[in-house]
């Protein structure tokens, strides 16, 4: 055999190795494939599942708050305004208050009662002038003769009869009560009561007042009579949508 069938037959013998080697490392590396089988797959989909509904219920849980929070939100307001629409009842005399403070009675002074001097009416200057006084010494609520003083109450005297508010004050004695902010304040009006200048005057007209010591809660009742109400008047809203 000569040497160019020699090189010819070389060529070709690696040539066909070559091929043979590529064609066995082929066979010794196969592709990857998933190769899970079907409960695999419906445990890895079951857990896709729950995974969606636990995202799901977090959601709606959110909702759930939200719609809570908005609810307590408005009822917050409503809360408010209630509140408000107490304190401003209970500052105009329309609601009943119960707390710290003392009672008061203007009663006869026996002792001219017994020289046959009947008394049986009051002042209606000296009762204005005690309640002024009251309230310089930080009285909260005053009721006379459980009728409710109001920043519209009248004391005045009509056909000789002294009246609160139109009612009359013609029967003896007559009681006071008075309420303040706390039991300090109840005890300190007490004190101040017990030398007061205007309850000296009702001496002059053969009354006593009588000052009794703070021991309890005392009660005002409400003002019970429609509210009158001067020179003043509903605004309008503006034109445009202004209010």
């Amino acid at each position: 055999m000569d040497s160019k069938k020699k090189l010819s037959f070389t060529f070709i013998t690696v040539v066909i190795g070559f091929m043979i080697a590529v064609q066995f490392q082929t066979v010794k590396e196969p592709v990857v494939r998933d190769t899970r089988d079907t409960w695999q797959l419906r445990e890895d989909l079951l857990k896709e599942k729950e995974l969606q509904l636990k995202l799901l219920r977090e959601i709606s849980s959110n909702e759930e708050k939200i719609a809570q929070y908005e609810t307590k939100r408005k009822q917050s307001k409503e809360q408010v305004l209630r509140e408000t629409l107490e304190e401003l009842r209970m500052e105009a005399g329309l609601s009943e208050v119960t707390g710290p403070g003392i009672i008061l009675t203007i009663e006869p002074v026996y002792e001219e009662l017994l020289l046959g001097k009947q008394v049986d009416s009051i002042s209606p200057d000296l009762l204005k002038r005690l309640v002024n006084e009251l309230n310089m010494y930080d009285a909260q609520h005053i009721s006379i003769d459980e009728r409710r003083v109001i920043n519209t109450t009248v004391i005045r005297d009509i056909n000789r009869e002294t009246m609160i508010d139109g009612y009359a004050l013609n029967r003896l004695p007559i009681e006071i009560k008075v309420i303040t902010e706390n039991a300090q304040s109840a005890e300190k009006l007490f004190n101040r009561m017990q030398v007061s200048k205007s309850a000296e005057e009702f001496f002059i007209d053969n009354l006593r007042v009588k000052v009794h010591k703070p021991e309890g809660p005392v009660t005002v009742p409400a003002y019970d009579e429609a509210l009158r109400i001067r020179y003043m008047e509903p605004v309008k809203p503006e034109e445009g949508g202004k209010s």
